[in-house]
């Protein structure tokens, strides 16, 4: 969540340093990989303990709230953009992709509905949900074998890597998804497999496995680096040969590997000192509220950037808004924990529980089902 603010804030400087300029992956694979964990982990017990109907009901619940979390997001990307447009004369809509708007309010309105006008900001949402709807489909292929399910994530990555197999769009720039999803669907059901226990999770220790990552990961960087490849045209050169146009649209091979090799070193690195890094819990409580704190992050960026287009992008402004941006993003973290969690849920609990063994054993169904709901 902090690297997308960073990333996507407009014209941020530190945007130079985010471990996507020292590497093939971003932190888009980190996002979806994890997502596709948080999956296996939610919905695939769900398949598993209560069937296949269940677990898709569950999806499909999923699937709608992130819609509409996207269509929240949309309107309130619109909606900052004509206020910066009204305060400061800079025609933000325009900036956010909104022109189809313009020219056709109802076909655009439509569009966006159907998921084939997606503005500026609002990419991942899209692919979220289309990563979701395919969960049914992986459950009832992995009746068969998880080799089945390994085979068809494999098949479905090379057929869109190498033939660029993606949904169209009607956006004025671009033709396709920024990303495919069904190439990016080899990320997230490693992650969910992982989740499912499809696959060992590795040991992390210092041994082969982190050492042959560890130099992937070293060798990456001079392939990357903004400092070296202005200075070394044929490193340039060379990067454009092995990373060539689209290969974040269809997930390269080395971004999906980098992101593995890179996820293997920092676990290992970090594990020793899991329980001492007490400066982690923030970022566990962010992780933990992830909906809400990408929804109101992207907000954030976009009006940090209309901000910064005021003050000027100086060393000092640039620190204040990215460092007020990720105390905003922690806040909305801990709100949203609390918010699922208040102060009254364990009093009214007691009370529930005091009230069903009162209940229990009336033969009143209406007072059942009221206290049943209630708990």
């Amino acid at each position: 969540m902090f690297i997308i603010f960073i990333a996507h804030v407009p014209g941020n400087p530190w945007f130079q340093y985010i471990p996507a300029r020292f590497g093939f992956s971003s932190a888009a694979e980190l996002f979806v990989f994890c997502s596709g964990v948080a999956s296996g982990l939610a919905f695939g017990s769900v398949f598993v303990k209560r069937g296949f109907f269940e677990g898709t009901m569950r999806v499909i619940h999923r699937v709608w709230q992130v819609y509409w979390a996207h269509i929240a997001l949309f309107m309130t990307l619109t909606a900052a953009s004509a206020l910066g447009f009204y305060l400061t004369g800079i025609n933000y809509p325009a900036e956010l992709g909104l022109a189809p708007l313009n020219a056709d309010p109802a076909g655009g309105i439509l569009k966006f509905m159907t998921l084939r006008f997606i503005p500026n900001f609002t990419d991942i949402f899209p692919l979220y949900i289309v990563l979701l709807a395919l969960i049914p489909v992986v459950m009832a292929l992995a009746t068969l074998s998880r080799w089945v399910v390994f085979a068809a994530i494999g098949a479905l990555w090379a057929y869109s890597h190498f033939f660029q197999f993606n949904l169209p769009l009607t956006n004025p720039d671009r033709a396709v998804w920024y990303f495919s999803p069904f190439a990016w669907q080899a990320l997230f059901f490693t992650g969910f497999s992982f989740g499912m226990g499809w696959l060992p999770v590795p040991r992390l220790e210092r041994g082969l496995l982190f050492r042959g990552c560890l130099t992937f990961v070293i060798i990456s960087v001079p392939l990357n680096f903004w400092a070296i490849l202005e200075h070394f045209p044929a490193i340039d050169a060379f990067r454009d040969i092995i990373l060539p146009e689209g290969n974040q649209m269809y997930l390269s091979p080395l971004r999906f590997f980098h992101f593995l090799a890179l996820a293997y070193v920092v676990l290992t690195l970090v594990d020793p000192w899991r329980e001492k890094l007490t400066l982690m819990t923030p970022i566990i409580t962010v992780g933990q509220q992830s909906l809400a704190t990408f929804l109101a992050s992207t907000t954030l960026v976009w009006i940090a950037g209309m901000v910064l287009d005021q003050t000027g992008r100086g060393v000092m402004a640039v620190a204040a808004i990215n460092l007020a941006g990720f105390g905003f993003i922690i806040a909305v973290a801990y709100l949203t924990a609390f918010f699922k969690s208040p102060p009254w849920k364990a009093s009214g609990d007691k009370r529930t529980q005091n009230s069903a063994s009162i209940v229990r054993e009336s033969a009143n169904p209406v007072a059942r089902v009221v206290i049943e709901s209630s708990r």
